[in-house]
């Protein structure tokens, strides 16, 4: 007589022994467990964060002169930013420094990447660490620094001395992203065009820089939120005359928060919460 397959037949398992002395495992918890305590930290942390930035863009549309009772809804607080004649003039300083300091940082900053990220040569590790070196210096430092170097040199505070410490800093982030986007580019088109007959500098013009377009802008986006929104190294080197916005918002805190501070510091949120996600998305692409 044959004996039956193996599949029918139903033999008891025996136990597994269980080997003294080891702890017992335990089965491991489910992901969606730990996913709704890390819900609620990230929610309570958005809410840290972002509510006194909810009731100031709130109590900018208050009727009433006291951030502490609301009054109902109002647009004469923007009306009023728009004919004080200070806050345009800081305005008008803000855009000059951010366009003049975006558009010099930007051609420096982006031909110092492109000849870091294509040429080796003795000492590049060394320079790279000091071209980075102002996204970590704390901002109060390099303020001071700026202020003693401009007096030693005997240099007048001014627009000019502002522009030319909103580069030094600029520098190093438009590094970063137009860095980034190098790593990304295919050499091989760059190898092609040079095939072809073309030139190094028209290598350069003809295919790095439209393939780097997209990390230009958002640099320049960058920059740009970035010399618009300082305050502290500003306020050590700007002089008499030329008072950015955030240095104006500044003295006008000091007599009270009212509606009008909170209106611009509104507008000032959003364009720069615009700019950022403009940036954000270029250097995506």
């Amino acid at each position: 007589m044959n004996n039956p397959p193996s599949q029918y037949l139903h033999l008891p398992t025996a136990p597994r022994p269980r080997v003294s002395g080891l702890p017992r495992l335990r089965a491991p918890a489910s992901p969606h467990s730990n996913s709704s305590w890390l819900d609620w930290v990230t929610g309570l942390g958005y809410l840290f964060l972002y509510t006194p930035i909810l009731i100031l863009i709130v109590f900018s549309f208050n009727n009433s002169r006291f951030n502490v009772v609301w009054k109902g809804f109002t647009l004469d607080w923007y009306i009023k930013l728009f004919e004080d004649t200070k806050i345009l003039e800081a305005l008008k300083v803000s855009l000059i420094v951010a366009l003049v300091s975006t558009a010099i940082s930007l051609v420096i900053g982006t031909l110092t990447a492109w000849a870091m990220y294509r040429y080796s040569f003795k000492g590049k590790r060394i320079l790279e660490g000091v071209l980075y070196l102002p996204i970590i210096i704390p901002d109060i430092v390099m303020g001071i620094s700026l202020t003693l170097f401009f007096v030693l040199i005997k240099f007048q505070l001014g627009m000019a001395s502002i522009i030319i410490a909103h580069v030094a800093f600029n520098i190093s982030f438009v590094m970063v992203v137009v860095r980034a986007r190098l790593q990304g580019l295919d050499r091989t088109l760059e190898e092609a065009a040079m095939d072809l007959g073309a030139d190094e500098v028209t290598t350069f013009f003809k295919v790095t820089l439209p393939l780097l377009s997209p990390g230009l802008v958002a640099a320049a986006l960058l920059a740009f939120t970035l010399s618009f929104d300082d305050f502290v190294i500003s306020f050590f080197t700007a002089g008499v005359g030329a008072t950015p916005l955030p240095v104006q918002i500044y003295s006008m805190v000091k007599l009270g928060v009212s509606p009008v501070v909170n209106a611009i510091s509104t507008l000032v949120l959003v364009i720069s919460f615009i700019l950022v996600t403009l940036a954000e998305k270029l250097q995506r692409k």
